[in-house]
């Protein structure tokens, strides 16, 4: 196969578990039913917008689904979406923050679940960000003529750390319940091209940037250690399993402090793209940017005014009120929902932005709405496939 300058997206999927459940129904998914839990509970779901989200738990909060089981369903999806099968692709890029076990690697699980045939695998670790990082290996193999054809996937199923039985027996302060709250499960996935579609638009990639701030940041979110910090001894490594679980080692937790200065930084590297001319905002059609709360929305649109006045904030788009925060899945959640509802049009330009909190990093790239070969596709066939 030749070499190829060319990546694209030609098909989205995404998978969101059981039924929608709204802030009334988090207690009974996940326990905290207690005066002060309550509290923590009604200020964190005032500040983050959500109205409802999706748990891979029951109605007792026991699990229904493992973690690659939602990455699969969302791979069957954007497969389909193509109208291709798994032994069409030729490298699988997964990226969660937890999968189901320790060893094997996440995407070698999805992998054998999956099926398909021999094909190379990446499993990017972190958090939010690591989906965007899969997409730029993938698009990278691709561009390079390694392989013809791709798939990447975003899955997260935190809700069975958020139960109340991994709170029981330490006092938990508000870095602990503030992701309780925001967390939740779903997967999201698309299929990367060497050409477009054949008869339906496609999403061209014109590139993808990923940069670490970690060397001028604390941790902010964590799990996994005793401290903001690990240290020698102090990691769930050190000691035994039970000792770990007992002060709350396993929870994740958020430095609530810090985030503050997560959202300086991260509208910082958005002007920096803008500067060094990666970013036209002249011609900047739709912006689809995880965040956890509606309140950096509107830290980000202070800042995309001072350099687009007339930003229309209606090519803005978000599903967080009603998917929820799905860490590193909720990129490509968000994609695939505007792709589905015809939000895009041939030669537009979008923008995905993921900043991740654990220690500073923030992702970005920009896409390019291209019609098939063929010319314009019929109206049935725009868009993915319902």
């Amino acid at each position: 196969m030749g070499t190829t300058a060319t990546a694209y997206l030609t098909g989205f999927g995404r998978y969101l578990p059981g039924d929608p459940v709204d802030n009334h129904g988090i207690a009974a998914r996940l326990g905290g039913d207690d005066a002060v839990t309550e509290r923590i509970r009604r200020r964190v779901l005032e500040s983050n917008g959500i109205r409802q989200r999706h748990y891979a738990l029951d109605e007792h909060g026991e699990p229904t689904e493992l973690n690659e089981e939602l990455a699969v369903k969302a791979l069957h999806a954007a497969l389909d979406d193509r109208g291709i099968a798994a032994s069409d692709l030729r490298m699988l890029a997964c990226a969660t923050t937890m999968g189901d076990v320790l060893v094997p690697g996440f995407a070698s699980m999805v992998h054998g679940r999956l099926g398909g045939g021999p094909m190379q695998l990446l499993s990017a670790s972190g958090v939010c960000a690591s989906s965007l990082a899969a997409l730029d290996a993938a698009v990278s193999k691709i561009r390079l003529g390694d392989h013809p054809r791709a798939a990447v996937v975003g899955s997260e199923l935190p809700s069975r750390s958020l139960r109340q039985r991994r709170f029981d027996g330490f006092r938990a302060g508000m870095d602990a319940h503030f992701l309780r709250w925001m967390l939740s499960d779903g997967a999201g996935a698309v299929v990367v091209e060497f050409q477009p579609h054949p008869v339906k638009p496609s999403l061209r990639v014109d590139w993808v940037r990923h940069v670490s701030l970690a060397h001028e940041h604390e941790v902010c979110m964590r799990a996994g250690m005793s401290g903001a910090e690990p240290i020698v001894g102090g990691t769930w490594q050190d000691v035994d399993i039970a000792d770990a679980e007992a002060s709350g080692m396993f929870v994740l937790r958020q430095d609530v402090g810090m985030l503050d200065e997560l959202a300086d930084a991260g509208i910082r590297q958005f002007e920096e793209l803008v500067d060094i001319g990666l970013v036209d905002v002249r011609h900047l059609d739709h912006v689809i940017c995880h965040y956890s709360t509606n309140v950096f929305r509107d830290v980000a649109f202070e800042a995309l005014r001072r350099r687009i006045p007339t930003l229309d904030t209606d090519r803005w788009f978000s599903n967080l009120e009603t998917r929820g925060n799905t860490g590193a899945a909720s990129i490509f959640i968000a994609l695939e929902e505007a792709w589905r509802t015809g939000r895009f049009t041939p030669g537009e330009t979008v923008l995905l932005a993921v900043p991740e909190s654990g220690r500073f990093s923030f992702a970005f790239a920009h896409l390019t709405v291209v019609a098939p070969p063929t010319g314009v596709a019929p109206p049935d066939q725009q868009g993915a496939s319902t």
